[in-house]
């Protein structure tokens, strides 16, 4: 009967950029690999499952993460960021080939990177980016504004639990709406304003604004919380027509794509 082998996992430590927790994760096992590959059917269990195999590669953690719930609520999606770099960083090869579309000529062609060359880190600036709310005034609807936060996993979670059976492109709109706290509507007759909160709401009123109202949401979110992550950004050059522009390695879909060919 097989017992076991005795295995020193290697480790990696992860300074989350929002919440500036230190975390070490250690590389995945195949047992880890193959349960993800099984999660790649519904968002829902997508996310989970990610949430889960973070939270158990982990080694070492703060002492305020008591547990997977604690974790949830404690860590924003932009700290997942980092620790799924920290998780493919370790259990992956430093340097990988991608594909890539160019911008111009349409036509696709070969790169190869070394992860760690193009990594960047910023870090929030704050202590507490879980209690930040930012409320901006909306450019086109007039009276409204919009209450931006920063999401944890656990808002993530409950949101796309929500959704239930919705369509692909509309749980596209519950991830962009993810950032909005609130809306808050002034009424001339009185003297509190009129407060959306709930999650259905939230993404009723959403889909009703303007694009302009849209865009001030975004750039608002950008500006107080969105810029404080990390980044994966290269330079490339088409091999076809010459043309050079700058890449984002979208860090969720090439895991997932080394998570599948392993």
């Amino acid at each position: 009967m097989f017992k076991g082998f005795n295995i020193k996992y290697p480790e990696y430590e992860v300074i989350l950029p929002q919440t500036h927790m230190s975390f070490n994760v250690r590389s995945l096992n195949v047992q880890e690999e193959e349960r993800l590959k099984g999660s790649l059917v519904t968002p829902i269990r997508i996310t989970e499952h990610l949430n889960k195999c973070i939270y158990d590669s982990i080694t070492k953690k703060p002492e305020s993460i008591k547990d997977f719930n604690t974790f949830l609520q404690t860590v924003t999606i932009k700290d997942r960021e980092a620790l799924l770099y920290g998780l493919f960083h370790i259990t992956y090869e430093e340097v990988r080939n991608y594909n890539v579309i160019c911008g111009k000529c349409e036509r696709e062609y070969p790169v190869t990177v070394q992860i760690s060359n193009i990594f960047t880190f910023q870090k929030y600036p704050g202590n507490d980016v879980l209690k930040k709310r930012v409320k901006t005034k909306l450019p086109i609807s007039q009276g409204v504004s919009a209450v931006i936060r920063q999401p944890t996993l656990i808002d993530e979670l409950n949101a796309i639990k929500g959704v239930g059976a919705m369509a692909a492109s509309n749980l596209d709109i519950v991830t962009e709406t993810l950032v909005i706290d609130s809306f808050e509507q002034d009424i001339v007759e009185q003297a509190e304003p009129v407060v959306y909160s709930d999650r259905e709401d939230i993404i009723d009123a959403y889909l009703s604004l303007a694009a302009k109202d849209k865009r001030a949401i975004h750039e608002a979110y950008l500006e107080s919380f969105g810029q404080y992550g990390i980044e994966l950004k290269m330079k490339s050059y088409c091999t076809f027509c010459g043309f050079e522009e700058i890449i984002n390695i979208d860090l969720v879909t090439n895991f997932f794509r080394n998570v599948y060919s392993a």
